[in-house]
């Protein structure tokens, strides 16, 4: 645990956000985990059109190029995420903070559209991660449910128990898209909740991250390094950005 640090990085966080101030920790936190999380997942947005995104709220163009209002919609509303797990980072999980997340996330796009969606809600459709089955949609309550007790009556939060948690929740999958953004922004609030210093997965070792998650019951290791590596740069940036973090 780094409990100093992570309180002067909430802090500053805090304070920064309630300044709209643009060159510090929170608008890098902000447009880096909206940007890559999001590009994991096939948003086409850059890194500048999402930076743009959250100083002015439009994207500049290049010439014929086709933006996803999908992609535009989801990184807004996952600036309004990040907020939301800023604000509230020391609330116990639970469901409904979960599918609040989701619902945050989802809201708006063409998904929501759809009345099997479930926008908000768990899943009502079969779904895959590749060719691996996930949990089915009748048994995603339950698993949720023992999922989080288990995790809440933990001795020790410690960074292993969190992306054990992590890689739990992918495999149940519970809702119908968006359950690898959700999954990383619960993995970022509890860093902050139990003092551990959060990281963002870049896109650009996505495939690292996604071998980790697979195996992490045979090697736990592989998924362990992928994250250390993003704590270590993450914590560079601290120590650049946030007042007396060392």
């Amino acid at each position: 645990m780094d409990t100093n640090n992570v309180d002067k990085l909430i802090k500053q966080l805090i304070s920064e956000k309630a300044a709209k101030y643009k060159k510090g920790i929170y608008h890098f936190t902000q447009t880096s985990l909206a940007y890559n999380s999001n590009r994991i997942e096939g948003s086409k947005l850059s890194h500048e059109h999402t930076i743009n995104l959250f100083n002015t709220h439009t994207i500049l163009s290049n010439g014929d190029e086709v933006i996803d209002s999908n992609d535009i919609i989801e990184t807004m509303n996952h600036f309004r995420a990040f907020d939301f797990i800023l604000q509230n980072y020391a609330q116990p999980l639970n469901e409904d903070f979960i599918k609040h997340l989701h619902r945050i996330l989802k809201t708006n796009t063409t998904d929501a559209d759809q009345d099997w969606f479930n926008v908000g809600e768990y899943k009502a459709l079969a779904n895959t991660i590749g060719d691996k089955e996930t949990c089915p949609p009748e048994k995603v309550a339950a698993e949720i449910s023992k999922l989080i007790n288990s995790y809440l009556q933990l001795s020790n939060h410690d960074f292993h128990a969190l992306l054990k948690f992590h890689v739990d929740f992918e495999a149940i999958h519970p809702f119908q898209d968006g359950n690898g953004r959700v999954g990383r922004l619960i993995l970022f609030k509890e860093c902050l909740n139990h003092h551990i210093i959060p990281f963002i997965i870049d896109n650009d070792h996505k495939q690292f991250y996604y071998r980790g998650l697979r195996e992490f019951y045979r090697e736990p290791g592989y998924l362990t390094d992928t994250c250390l590596s993003a704590q270590d740069k993450y914590t560079a940036y601290c120590k650049h950005l946030v007042k007396d973090f060392h």
